[in-house]
């Protein structure tokens, strides 16, 4: 892949928060977790993203209207193709996001999928050619903090979302924090008593 276009090729909100089951379902299949990175870089056809995925079109068209009424996907544009509108489709945001704890019309939210665990699977390629590159720390910090913290990485994700595509090789970026109820702690030094 030579291309250094900006990302994606049409215009999209930053952030939509997933409010209802419907839309969490959505992007809780891998398979559409895929459509969707692959829309991040430019808006496709449903056969192009079947060519991509290396399904049938018929699949990959189910997953897409899936997407497109849980209001995810959108048609970004139309090119006529032998008097028939070809649709390209793009994500409705760069990033979503769902609330946590939230409930909507009495209904609890399904669970969110886990990006760690989307990861581990994806990149056990990489750990086993020894291209992984990763780091886990620890902190005990102030909730106040880690809201501020969190800021800077959401913005360092934002940076990795519009990168230019060029190159060959498509590179994952997962990122969290979370709290460890029981990670144990020094006691407090004698001279602070």
């Amino acid at each position: 892949m030579a291309s250094d276009s900006a990302v994606p090729d049409y215009e999209l909100e930053e952030t939509i928060e997933l409010t209802t089951a419907e839309q969490v379902r959505a992007i809780s299949d891998p398979l559409r977790t895929t459509i969707l990175g692959l829309l991040h870089e430019r808006a496709a056809t449903v056969s192009e993203l079947a060519a991509a995925v290396k399904r049938p079109k018929s699949t990959v068209a189910h997953h897409v209207k899936v997407l497109a009424d849980a209001g995810i996907l959108r048609v970004v544009r139309t090119r006529k193709v032998r008097a028939i509108d070809e649709r390209y489709y793009g994500r409705a945001a760069r990033m979503f996001f769902v609330g946590l704890g939230r409930r909507v019309d009495g209904v609890d939210l399904p669970p969110d999928f886990n990006d760690f665990e989307v990861a581990a699977k994806e990149s056990t390629s990489a750990y086993d050619a020894g291209q992984l590159r990763s780091f886990i720390r620890h902190a005990r910090i102030p909730d106040e903090r880690v809201a501020e913290f969190w800021d800077r990485v959401e913005q360092l994700v934002h940076d990795f979302d519009t990168l230019p595509r060029s190159g060959d090789t498509t590179y994952g970026f997962v990122t969290g924090v979370y709290p460890i109820l029981d990670y144990p702690a020094l006691p407090p030094r004698k001279d602070d008593q």
